[in-house]
């Protein structure tokens, strides 16, 4: 096995790098310990949802001496872990099958190695998870070096992410001539709230508030929350695509909203532009829908707009802030019926 640190940061600046972000997932690099004899690292990327990484990033930054971010689950499991006497001694990122071409949420899992009274057991559970808990419990991470020597890649110095920045940022415009189409998923959200984000200006406002708001699915609708009395700043619930299939057509989001005790601001969200870190950041905004504030019951909303011939990504979704509660369902993402204004 081979120990592996957690970078995050560009070394120069100190953020998440520009093109760190790739259809809604975040990029974490896994380098290697140990120098190369030429003085480089060996490196692999890691990709992962928005609130992974924001959770991570939060437990990464925060002081030796500071208090326990008890409401992130992974810093309560170590601590009841760390009091029934088990301690977490390694967690171990591999892939989910044998031969996947790049490790993210989908295709990697993390094996929690756990020390107990009766000999050492382990546990499977999701890469984010597995970091997160590494880092809670001060426990080390590891890859298996087969997985290093397949996936890895060299770097020299301390830039550990350029190899693996987002290349749409940097391709040409143009359709592709082959290939899958890039279409929105899990737009009924029979499955959950997979393939979609939970960002908004709450998660910069650090550690006291990245709970203000809360998402989840229920049936067949997602449903956005504030959670607190008084929430900071403002979330999205946002899916993002790539924007090859529809550079310059007319696109139109549509959905049904239904809210209650909204104070501030909600609605249906159209953007699409460049895709870079954070998300929501330098992107053409295609406008939206808003509703009007306290409550109402199930009405259609739609937003139209021309995806820019160079972007990237397109992102859509449901906004909130402020106090209350914003649904979405029945929504779908189409080319624009004739007539259409944006």
């Amino acid at each position: 096995m081979t120990i592996v640190r957690i970078v995050l940061a560009d070394s120069r600046t100190g953020q998440p790098p520009d093109g760190g972000a790739l259809n809604g997932q975040q990029l974490v690099v896994l380098a290697d310990t140990v120098l190369a004899e030429d003085g480089g690292h060996r490196a692999v990327p890691l990709w992962l949802p928005g609130l992974d990484f924001k959770l991570l990033w939060l437990l990464l930054d925060r002081p030796a001496a500071d208090a326990v971010m008890a409401g992130v689950l992974e810093e309560t499991a170590a601590r009841l872990l760390h009091s029934a006497g088990v301690a977490v001694t390694a967690v171990d990122i591999e892939p989910a099958s044998e031969h996947v071409p790049e490790l993210c949420s989908d295709t990697a899992v993390a094996r929690v190695d756990l020390a107990t009274a009766a000999g050492t057991r382990q546990v499977m559970v999701s890469a984010g998870y597995g970091l997160k808990l590494a880092v809670a419990a001060g426990a080390p991470v590891q890859v298996a070096d087969e997985v290093m020597d397949r996936l890895a890649v060299p770097v020299q110095g301390e830039d550990v992410h350029a190899p693996f920045l987002h290349q749409a940022a940097v391709r040409p415009p143009g359709r592709r001539q082959h290939g899958p189409r890039f279409e929105p998923r899990n737009m009924a959200f029979t499955d959950g709230l997979d393939w979609w984000e939970l960002t908004g200006s709450f998660l910069a406002a650090g550690r006291p508030h990245w709970q203000d708001y809360s998402c989840t699915a229920a049936d067949r609708s997602a449903i956005l929350a504030s959670a607190v009395p008084e929430p900071s700043g403002s979330a999205v619930l946002f899916q993002e695509i790539y924007a090859d299939d529809y550079r310059g057509a007319a696109v139109t989001l549509r959905g049904q909203l239904r809210t209650t005790g909204v104070v501030g601001q909600a609605g249906l969200h159209l953007a699409a532009g460049r895709a870079i870190h954070p998300p929501g950041e330098h992107l053409r905004d295609g406008g939206g829908s808003l509703t009007a504030p306290g409550s109402s019951d199930w009405t259609w909303h739609d937003v139209t707009m021309t995806v820019p011939g160079d972007a990237s990504v397109i992102r859509f979704g449901i906004s909130l802030a402020d106090r209350g509660r914003i649904e979405l369902r029945d929504a779908e993402l189409s080319p624009a019926r004739p007539g259409t204004r944006e």
